[in-house]
């Protein structure tokens, strides 16, 4: 089990990971939004190198962060850790190229999907989750 990344970390593999170029299968699919897993790519081709889980499940809020009218499923909703799915989520990087990705379990009623997003450095936001408002 890793400790949560601190964002300074997680921004500092974000950078890393958008200035690789190489081509390679891991980017078959742009995965700038929340994908699920596709078939092409493979468990073993990823590796955990981190994690943004900072409590226990029950513990984590649901509510999610749009500053700017998206939802969960554009391409370019903000990477905010402290709020899901991303506190939710492993962070992971491909063995061959070295680039990053968030993964977290979607556990729908009748299946668990396995998700995937790009770390994009710019989409990244250090918004603490204050729980206001919530009942």
């Amino acid at each position: 089990m890793f400790k949560p990344l601190a964002f300074c970390d997680l921004q500092r593999l974000a950078d890393h990971s958008a200035a690789i170029t190489q081509p390679c299968p891991c980017i078959a699919k742009s995965f700038a939004g929340w994908e699920g897993m596709p078939v092409s790519l493979k468990e073993s081709q990823l590796r955990e190198i981190g994690s943004l889980i900072a409590a226990e499940e029950e513990d984590l809020t649901l509510d999610e962060y749009h500053s700017a009218g998206t939802s969960y499923w554009s391409n370019d909703a903000p990477i905010a850790p402290q709020f899901f799915p991303y506190n939710r989520c492993r962070v992971c990087e491909c063995i061959s190229c070295s680039r990053v990705f968030l993964r977290y379990a979607e556990a729908g009623a009748y299946h668990i999907e396995q998700r995937i997003r790009s770390l994009d450095p710019r989409l990244m936001a250090d918004v603490a989750f204050t729980g206001i408002g919530r009942a």
